[in-house]
């Protein structure tokens, strides 16, 4: 069965490794869980322990979830009951002393046919139940609910004392760390990490524990304190943003992947730029008359070492991007997509994320043309879009 399950984890795109797989038995076998432990093992006990031992990052959590969930009759591979129960249905008032003969006639049902009834029960129920056994409800018999007592019930919120519920139904608490979902700066940041190149700079303010081992013992056990500089991110980065118009509906992600990136990069210069970019760009929205940056210069000024990051939704006229004189706001002497490419020439490792979904993408003529000025490397702005944009600008 665990070999099964195994093979289902992996055809849900888990990065699962034998090692880890082994080391789940290893702890089945040490009755880690089990029946040896105090209380009996129950699924949602195996659920913790497998979840521990196979998933390394907690982004897999909500993948881990719906495999698990598919091996083990899950209930969201039978059904969608993905619609919101009112908080009110699950309030326990009071706890219920069901007697013996209540509880030996409180209603079974094999799997099926309990998926099925639960579908029913969302469909019909229009009000909060307590103490029956049909509603989803608290206190009762009902095999839809919690505080109550049914040997093949499914446990809808609160917490579980029978530990006979067929299957835990709580809100996964990691969705927001699917792959696909919007992101926060917290998980901006855990992205924006996989480009790093480290090296130690400044004053020396950390220990150094082998040189202070070497050095100690090279001195006949005299404690010889040796300190290093502290290690930061040394990866230069160069980013351009689109600003204004369409890019108003998406202001607070690309809000949020700047603040991440001038925390996680030490050497990070950027510029603002509309639609797309031509002979200046600018660093101050409210001067950016006043105070502009010919495109030239920045080319000048930035060596190769810097990577290239425009964020934009590359959505405009096509003529913005190719024809002299095709910005909404003045007469551009030369395209922007002549500019694109002189970018990209002198910056070979660079990345467009685009905020807009890719759903839409092939929809939108002057996104395809971008795509293909960037040699389509383009990126949503979600967890997973960003990852791939930094493994491109390592590589």
């Amino acid at each position: 069965m665990l070999i099964d399950f195994f093979y289902t984890l992996r055809a849900a795109k888990l990065p699962v490794s034998v090692k880890e797989f082994l080391t789940l038995l290893e702890c089945l076998q040490q009755d880690v869980v089990g029946p040896r432990t105090p209380d009996a093992c129950t699924l949602d006990d195996f659920y913790y322990l497998a979840r521990t031992a196979l998933v390394k990052d907690e982004k897999h959590f909500d993948k881990f979830d719906r495999a698990f969930a598919a091996h083990f009759k899950g209930v969201e591979m039978l059904a969608d009951f993905n619609q919101d129960i009112p908080a009110d249905w699950l309030r326990q008032e009071l706890e219920r002393l069901l007697s013996d003969e209540q509880k030996a006639n409180a209603p079974k049902m094999d799997w099926d046919e309990l998926m099925e009834t639960l579908k029913k029960r969302l469909e019909e129920q229009k009000e909060r139940h307590e103490g029956g056994s049909k509603w989803i409800g608290t206190g009762g018999t009902s095999p839809f609910g919690h505080g109550g007592h049914n040997p093949q019930g499914i446990r809808i919120g609160g917490k579980g004392g029978n530990k006979s519920a067929v299957k835990v139904w709580d809100q996964r608490a990691y969705r927001d760390y699917d792959d696909t979902q919007e992101l926060g700066t917290r998980n901006i940041k855990m992205a924006l990490r996989r480009l790093r190149k480290f090296a130690r700079e400044g004053n020396e303010l950390e220990l150094d524990l082998p040189d202070t081992i070497r050095a100690t013992a090279a001195n006949a056990g005299y404690l010889d304190i040796k300190m290093v500089p502290e290690r930061h991110n040394n990866v230069k980065v160069l980013l351009l943003m689109d600003v204004g118009g369409t890019m108003d509906e998406h202001i607070q992600r690309v809000e949020e992947l700047f603040s991440a990136a001038k925390n996680e990069f030490k050497h990070l210069e950027f510029y603002y730029f509309h639609n797309c970019v031509y002979d200046y760009v600018w660093k101050n929205n409210k001067r950016r008359y006043a105070e502009k940056f010919e495109t030239w210069d920045v080319i000048r000024k930035y060596n190769k070492d810097y990577k290239l990051i425009f964020v934009g939704d590359a959505t405009m006229s096509p003529y913005e991007i190719l024809q002299p004189g095709g910005s909404v706001e003045y007469n551009n002497e030369e395209a922007g997509a002549e500019w694109l490419q002189r970018l990209t020439h002198a910056f070979p490792k660079f990345a467009w994320v685009n905020p807009e979904p890719p759903g839409v993408w092939q929809y939108r003529q002057s996104i395809s043309i971008v795509q293909q000025l960037m040699g389509q490397r383009m990126y949503p702005l979600t967890l997973k879009g960003l990852e791939e944009a930094m493994r491109t600008l390592t590589k």
